[in-house]
């Protein structure tokens, strides 16, 4: 019988086996609701800060039948926090997030200190990835970074960033390299730590925001220099990028990923016709997962199976809000389909 762990390898190395997946990485895509906090008796933010709660708490998802992996951490702020921006840690209900930006100006990165994995909450997610991989689980453990673009962005004043990418290209390269280089540094210990699959999100990273030349200049670039850093490591590689893809799928294609997981609004059939037989991830709303019916998430979900998805997943992560009923017809769907043509 496969496991989990061995049906997601399998898919990303692209090899036959008996069904889809179903996932929820963590990180931007946060897997984590109220509900299971309430199950668990682990609650946000204090799971943020202790190896052993976000441990356990991630696990809770597996083990109530949510999603078929583990994945930390809870939010995408850790490599920001660590390179000097102002972290809040958010509540029960609303995950960290950045409330100042070290500085305003790219000229200012040479200032940036490195991330210290021996300290801090990168510290915590690389015990708690430790905590899971002592229970030999056969769930596949999912380690997370934020993408270069997320990260550089909310280090320095993001309008300030974005504008500098015509103003003053060659400091900001020079900057990207730094936060590739740390970002590549943290994926690695993760990896270490005993992570299976390493997640890359960078939701600021859009074809609508940076248009083909500069996605292609700055996005595809720096996360292939990510998975060039880690490539040799064995492990699966997962790369989500948001918004409209549309204006970049030439540009999406060169990215070197395992998987490429899109928003709701990108059409896995229209993906599939543009990237041939690449491991496409995705995309149930993140909004019926949260208001919908059980029987509509079901019906979503089986529209991304025939669709063409390889691994069923949330589109953006969950809202915290989201019955636990509705994550669970996730899989339920999964199991009605037949997939005896399926390789």
């Amino acid at each position: 019988m496969t496991t989990d762990k061995e049906r997601l390898l399998k898919i990303l190395n692209k090899e036959k086996t008996d069904r889809v997946a179903c996932i929820c990485p963590g990180g931007m895509m946060n897997m984590i609701t109220t509900d299971l906090m309430d199950i668990s008796g682990i609650s946000w933010p204090e799971a943020h800060l202790d190896p052993v709660m976000m441990a356990n708490l991630a696990l809770a998802s597996y083990e109530n039948g949510c999603f078929e992996n583990i994945g930390v951490p809870f939010c995408m702020t850790i490599e920001a926090e660590e390179m000097g921006a102002e972290v809040t840690m958010g509540s029960k209900v609303f995950e960290p997030h950045v409330t100042g930006y070290a500085y305003d100006s790219v000229s200012e990165w040479r200032k940036l200190k490195p991330i210290d994995l021996s300290n801090g909450r990168a510290r915590v997610v690389l015990d708690a990835i430790k905590i899971l991989k002592s229970k030999n689980l056969d769930a596949p453990i999912v380690g997370n970074i934020t993408g270069p673009i997320s990260t550089a962005s909310s280090v320095i004043e993001p309008v300030s960033f974005y504008k500098s990418l015509r103003k003053d290209n060659k400091t900001v390269h020079e900057y990207m390299e730094f936060v590739t280089d740390e970002i590549i540094k943290f994926a690695n210990a993760q990896i270490d730590a005993g992570a299976d699959v390493i997640a890359i999100s960078d939701p600021s990273g859009t074809g609508e925001i940076l248009g083909p030349k500069f996605f292609d200049e700055f996005v595809v670039r720096y996360i292939n220099r990510i998975l060039d850093g880690i490539k040799d490591r064995n492990v699966g590689t997962i790369v989500h990028i948001c918004g409209q893809m549309k204006n970049v799928y030439n540009e999406v294609g060169k990215i070197t990923s395992d998987a490429l997981s899109f928003d709701s609004i990108v059409s896995i059939k229209e993906s599939r016709k543009h990237l041939g037989d690449r491991v496409l991830m995705g995309n149930v709303s993140t909004y019926a997962l949260e208001f919908a019916t059980e029987e509509k998430v079901q019906a979503l979900t089986r529209a991304c199976i025939r669709s063409g998805s390889n691994i069923i997943s949330p589109a953006c992560g969950l809202g915290t809000r989201s019955p636990i009923a509705n994550i669970q017809s996730l899989i339920k769907a999964i199991m009605q389909e037949d997939y005896q043509e399926e390789s």
